[in-house]
């Protein structure tokens, strides 16, 4: 099990990749969440509940993470940004440069890490690895569709 909960936190072994494995976990989530969308074209209800499921899978997996790695958000968890870079991408027209706006904006939300963000990857445990990353995908989603209502 908890080899299973190891492969799930580094998102099948994403978040070893030597260089920058959140960013590449982001995006890979990004591209295929684009592809999904366009092809299968699911219900919001159903994005919703994907991320929702993807969270809670997460907490355990980044748990096991922090007990195995012995260290707090280790870089190697990368599961935290799937469900964070999805949700920076809802209710988005599927286009590819309003995509790729999201994937940035997550990203800088994620690494800057502004109010209330820092204050979420400060709980312990998974709970908390994973929350920031929602709290980075709720900046970067506000973010993009003001963006979208200026323009």
């Amino acid at each position: 099990m908890n080899r299973l909960l190891i492969l799930i936190a580094t998102f099948f072994n994403v978040g070893k990749f030597p260089l920058a494995p959140g960013t590449l976990a982001s995006l890979i989530t990004t591209v295929v969440f684009y592809v999904v969308n366009v092809h299968l074209q699911p219900s919001v209800y159903a994005q919703i509940a994907t991320i929702a499921l993807l969270f809670i899978i997460g907490i355990p997996a980044a748990s096991a993470a922090e007990k195995h790695f012995k260290k707090k958000d280790p870089g190697l968890c990368v599961i935290d940004e799937i469900p964070g870079q999805m949700l920076s991408l809802l209710f988005v027209p599927y286009s590819p440069g309003l995509y790729a706006a999201g994937f940035f904006l997550f990203r800088f939300f994620d690494i800057i890490k502004p109010f209330p963000v820092r204050q979420a990857d400060g709980i312990p445990g998974g709970f908390g690895v994973m929350f920031d990353d929602i709290v980075a995908g709720l900046y970067a989603l506000g973010v993009l569709h003001l963006i979208l209502y200026i323009f």
